[in-house]
């Protein structure tokens, strides 16, 4: 019997379940190298990572200079020293005012222990002050017998301390290049792929990274709302540590709907801590409000239509971030989600076949899509649907 004989009795169902099925494998095995890959190469990728979202939120400002006549290098220069000027300052402004709110949160979490303390003993659970006292020394007990733990676990943090400096090191290495040469090391990157789909590739680079760019614009617009959100709500309550508390806030935001949840709920607790539950719920009331203010108004009105994700998307990306590389990953995993959206959608897109790269403005949001030549409307990763060539735009 021949081959050919052989695979016309193989059901079709089962010749489609199998070609299918080798090629998912080869995309897993591939995903899953490139995984490993990434992880090994953690302390080298995070770094460049992070310059490459600063370099996507400072680089407008560089090009602006250099459109005005500065000489790019003196621009680049500019702009980085403002930059960590401003973020040199609002360190320095954050660590002096936690130093002054301190002692008072250490009356009131004094006082409030205090008061947990009498409830405790008058209230429904009717603890003596000898009972107190031995669950006071089963944790003096628990924290000396696990006390080899919680020296490695310092000497660990120590040794993380350096990896983050030299990341940092790194970072603003890279960042200057990107700055000063980000086109021209483009360009270089470009050249590996074939001459024909040269160009193709090129514009959806563009249109990924002007995705990036809008993506980092919108977020920090986003954090600054957030933070000033909470913050006026905990010096309104009269909860100590405003500003520090509003700093986390500002940083949480930075990794979408969860990461100020996250860095909110620590301004919860210490409401609670500082100042009883009333407080507590009223910052969390605020919380809950701005949160809704940056679903339903800010992130739609300032990302537009240049970066489309759906929520679900973000939560799974920010999910696998965590669990390649925590923290740094949750950071990077939207970035770049919304880079290889708008990248994808630009290939697929028939609209982008004839624009030439350097019509392509990536320092202003650009729009892409699949559309095909039905002129149906087709979806993109973002599970948002796009009028094809032919439609009106009225349902």
């Amino acid at each position: 019997m021949t081959g050919r004989e052989l695979d016309s009795r193989v059901p079709p169902l089962l010749r489609v379940s199998a070609a299918l099925g080798w090629r998912f494998v080869v995309v897993v095995a591939a995903l899953y190298v490139v995984a490993q890959v990434v992880g090994f190469l953690a302390s080298v990728v995070i770094p460049v990572g992070i310059a490459l979202l600063l370099a996507a939120l400072l680089s407008p400002a560089v090009s602006q200079l250099s459109q005005a006549g500065v000489p790019r290098g003196v621009s680049t220069g500019l702009v980085l020293v403002s930059g960590l000027a401003v973020v040199g300052g609002v360190l320095t402004f954050v660590i002096t005012e936690f130093s002054k709110g301190l002692p008072q949160l250490q009356v009131q979490v004094s006082a409030s222990l205090d008061t947990i303390r009498d409830w405790l003993r008058d209230g429904p659970l009717h603890l003596s002050d000898v009972q107190l006292q031995q669950y006071l020394d089963d944790v003096v007990q628990t924290v000396q017998e696990n006390q080899g733990e919680i020296t490695s676990g310092a000497l660990t943090t120590a040794a993380t301390l350096g990896e983050i400096l030299t990341g940092l090191v790194l970072a603003l290495f890279t960042l200057i290049f990107f700055l000063h040469d980000g086109d021209g090391i483009w360009r270089f990157l470009v050249r590996i792929v074939p001459h024909d789909v040269r160009d193709r590739a090129d514009v959806a680079g563009r249109r990924g990274f002007a995705s990036l760019v809008s993506y980092v614009r919108a977020t920090a617009l986003v954090a600054v709302v957030d933070a000033v959100g909470v913050g006026v709500g905990l010096w309104i309550v009269d909860v100590p540590l405003v500003v520090p508390l509003s700093a986390l806030v500002f940083l949480g935001a930075f990794i979408p709907i969860v990461g100020a949840v996250v860095t909110g709920a620590v301004a919860v607790l210490v409401a609670l801590v500082a100042n009883g539950p009333v407080e507590a719920l009223i910052i969390l009331g605020v919380l809950i409000g701005v949160m809704q203010l940056e679903s339903h108004v800010l992130q739609p009105l300032l990302l537009g239509r240049a970066v489309k994700l759906h929520p679900l998307a973000v939560v799974l990306a920010i999910a696998a971030g965590l669990v390649v590389s925590g923290i740094a990953g949750a950071l990077l995993a939207v970035p770049l989600l919304a880079v290889l959206n708008s990248g994808i959608r630009s290939l697929l897109s028939d609209s982008d076949k004839d624009v030439e790269p350097r019509q392509v403005d990536v320092h202003e949001p650009q729009e892409s899509g699949a559309v095909d030549t039905a002129g149906e409307r087709v979806e993109d990763i973002g599970g948002r649907e796009r009028p094809g060539p032919g439609h009106s735009g009225r349902r």
